[in-house]
């Protein structure tokens, strides 16, 4: 039986909490495999509003999405993530069901371009004012490049100042024994 990678383990656990019909965003679209498992998610009667910076993920993703019967369900934005509220339609604030961060770069390309501290936490910020009761926020977290470490120690600082009335936060550290491990940061909003 094949391992499950990290991503595939995220997008196990994901699969459970996203459903037909649900408005969901990937803020960090990457090579867009988290934008095509949202996309399979969500149904015909849902979206996926997905952002990256660089035109190489706007591309790899809509390569991707081009295989699938379900390529029009997704919105593709050349925006920064920290652009969410004002790129997201408003009818859709306080009801999206799930946002998904990779931290750190575009594999396969420019390694020096990573996500940013800032950017990230207005992102974030962000996230929690679009959320649907019960909607989640995961955050995977790549420590082993420049600054990576840092970007995660302070999503976690961030997270820890969540309203406990209000979100549920866990962090899992999926790779115990690697060096840099990349770090699983999971924020729910309660009902």
């Amino acid at each position: 039986m094949a391992r499950l990678s990290i991503t595939g383990k995220i997008h196990q656990f994901l699969s459970t909490e996203i459903h037909p019909g649900d408005h969901v965003i990937d803020a960090t679209m990457g090579n867009g495999h988290d934008t095509l498992f949202l996309s399979k998610q969500v149904g015909d009667q849902g979206h996926v509003f997905a952002f990256d910076i660089q035109p190489e993920a706007i591309q790899n993703t809509r390569e991707q999405l081009a295989l699938q019967p379900f390529q029009n369900r997704a919105t593709l934005l050349l925006k920064s993530h920290a652009s969410i509220n004002v790129s997201v339609p408003i009818h859709h604030h306080g009801h999206i069901t799930c946002v998904m961060f990779n931290l750190g770069y575009l594999p396969g390309a420019d390694k020096s371009l990573t996500t940013q501290i800032e950017s990230t936490l207005s992102a974030l910020t962000q996230s929690c004012r679009l959320l649907a009761k019960q909607g989640c926020i995961s955050i995977l977290a790549y420590t082993g490049h420049p600054g990576g470490m840092e970007e995660f120690d302070a999503v976690k600082d961030w997270a820890d100042q969540l309203s406990d009335n209000e979100f549920t936060v866990s962090t899992n550290n999926l790779l115990p024994n690697h060096q840099h491990p990349p770090q699983w940061v999971l924020i729910k909003r309660r009902s």
